[in-house]
């Protein structure tokens, strides 16, 4: 990190340490959108306290309440197919109650909405291969590359898609 850094991170940081929490967010937000710098959404309700970290429940009772996985996925958003894959887990999981589930059941509910994914594997490892881990494999029945796997979405895979969320808690 340059010198020059580390003087701006230190002037930042003395005249926000007075501040009450919600004071430091509203200059920070102001400084991001005065130099154009985008921010990602609701992180400061998912960020480390001092060590402390939410529980899985805390981040689930945060999110906004979806009757049907349409109207999840059209607040979402998903671009990728791994996104789409991730939102669809997340629908089970968290709505569904399936603390465990299988790709199957992911792209039937995406091939309802129209938004099958050619390879469902493929996406749900792109999301086991992130740093961190969106998603982890928790089972595998058989040995051939077509096995049956149990699949299950991660604290920071729930974290990921509370922020594609961000606005939805709001409507």
């Amino acid at each position: 990190m340059v010198d020059s850094e580390i003087e701006a991170m230190t002037a930042v940081a003395t005249a926000l340490k007075n501040l009450e929490s919600d004071e430091q967010s509203r200059v920070l937000r102001w400084a991001a959108e005065r130099f154009g710098v985008s921010l990602p959404t609701n992180i400061s309700r998912h960020a480390d306290n001092f060590g402390e970290r939410l529980s899985d429940e805390d981040v689930v009772g945060e999110a906004p309440s979806f009757e049907h996985f349409a109207e999840l996925f059209a607040a979402a958003q998903p671009k990728t197919n791994e996104d789409k894959a991730l939102v669809a887990a997340y629908w089970l999981q968290v709505f569904g109650g399936q603390d465990r589930w299988q790709s199957r059941a992911l792209n039937m509910e995406l091939k309802n909405l129209g938004h099958a994914i050619p390879n469902i594997t493929d996406a749900l490892t792109s999301n086991i291969k992130k740093k961190p881990q969106r998603i982890i494999q928790l089972l595998k029945s058989g040995n051939s590359r077509q096995a049956q796997k149990t699949y299950k979405v991660t604290h920071e895979g729930l974290v990921y898609v509370q922020g594609m969320l961000g606005g939805a808690s709001s409507r």
